[in-house]
């Protein structure tokens, strides 16, 4: 029986694990460890609000991830709050695909979003991930341009 829990940092390294994992598998090169820059960004955000996650949970296993990271930009006419939430880490164990996962972690950081007070929720979203959040409801943003430092 799958149930969903809040991240807590009892179960943030295996977190991390499966953040680590859903890079590889969106094809990312690995040139550095980034294990202590998520540890450090998770606790930081956690601890202060702005970040939240869901995980899904069969038993004591972790098999589905969400993040919602929340960020502030100057209000805007469409979002007059400047608050927007930027999701992440929307990850689920191979043998537990298309059961509808995704979409249940999917609507609980949505809400932790629209709580928290923001006016729209952000993503870079993979290829495997468009259909879930095209059915969500997001809409691409043709204008989105990004710039490496």
């Amino acid at each position: 029986m799958l149930s969903f829990e809040k991240l807590t940092e009892e179960r943030l390294d295996t977190f991390i694990r499966m953040r680590i994992t859903q890079l590889r598998e969106e094809g990312a090169t690995e040139d550095i460890d980034l294990v202590p820059a998520l540890k450090d960004y998770y606790k930081r955000h956690m601890a202060d609000g702005t970040f939240v996650s869901w995980l899904a949970m069969d038993g004591d296993k972790i098999v589905g991830t969400s993040g919602m990271s929340f960020v502030e930009k100057p209000p805007y006419f469409s979002c007059p709050s400047g608050r927007i939430g930027l999701l992440s880490s929307m990850f689920t164990d191979p043998g537990y695909r298309r059961m509808g996962i995704a979409k249940e972690l999917l609507s609980r950081v949505v809400e932790e979003a629209r709580n928290y007070g923001c006016g729209a929720v952000q993503i870079t979203a993979s290829d495997m991930g468009v259909l879930l959040y095209s059915d969500f409801g997001f809409v691409k943003n043709g204008n989105f341009m990004q710039y490496n430092l």
